[in-house]
């Protein structure tokens, strides 16, 4: 399929499992991918094999975001996929870890939207995809705090879409549920194990996702195929979260 044929998709965190697969995915239906990450020789080894540009950025640096988005110029789509996250219980958690997990869930996602959405309203066509999780949903032990911005990157999808209907750019996201990547390395020790055989057991499906059932509903609420949906919250999690 060629859905995304003459379009520019900029994705963040694209040197990981999820943001690397999204790149493929977008690439392989047309798009001109923009794959950017602060681990700069993997983004731009991604770049070259997907026929790209690979670009520096921090997602925590509004200046840096403004500044790609006047480089880029047109941008179709953006994929705000950059996110960090170590299990912990909540009490053992410190000021720090909080800033740390709202800066590169949240407000990364603010920020990176903020510098790019402008030039979507102005031409009046734009699809933002961010990336949440099924803990903003239902929440998730030992990652309180990344719940909480999950939950927040959720509301704020929902709330931009609605600011940005009238001007014809969609905003959706996806939730993924646990997924089979070195992310899953934050649910380290035995407390971080029972975790994830207690989830996976829960799955309907009985297995994980993989990064590849990801990028497919993101290359879906990229395209014109999902022309008519803003606001929305699609959970790709083998029925893990049924609402």
């Amino acid at each position: 399929m060629n859905r995304l044929e003459g379009r520019t998709a900029v994705v963040t965190g694209a040197a990981g499992g999820i943001g690397s697969a999204v790149c493929r995915r977008l690439a392989s239906e047309g798009a001109r991918v923009v794959a950017t990450d602060i681990a700069v020789e993997a983004v731009m080894e991604l770049a070259r094999e997907v026929g790209g540009l690979g670009r520096m950025l921090d997602v925590t640096d509004p200046a840096a975001a403004a500044a790609l988005a006047a480089e880029l110029g047109e941008v179709d789509v953006l994929v705000n996929n950059a996110g960090w996250d170590r299990v912990m219980h909540f009490l053992e958690t410190t000021p720090e870890h909080w800033e740390k997990v709202l800066r590169l869930n949240l407000f990364s996602q603010i920020s990176v939207s903020h510098a790019f959405a402008r030039g979507m309203a102005e031409r009046r066509r734009g699809r933002i995809v961010n990336i949440a999780s099924d803990a903003g949903k239902v929440g998730s032990s030992g990652e309180t705090v990344y719940a909480a911005a999950k939950g927040g990157v959720i509301a704020f999808t929902k709330s931009l879409a609605r600011e940005l209907a009238r001007d014809n750019v969609n905003v959706n996201c996806v939730c993924p549920g646990p997924t089979e990547t070195a992310f899953l390395d934050v649910f380290e020790g035995e407390r971080g194990q029972n975790i994830l055989e207690g989830m996976r057991r829960a799955v309907p499906l009985r297995r994980f996702a993989t990064p590849d059932d990801v990028a497919g509903a993101v290359a879906y609420l990229a395209s014109d195929d999902a022309a008519y949906l803003t606001g929305q919250a699609i959970s790709v999690d083998g029925g893990l979260v049924m609402s």
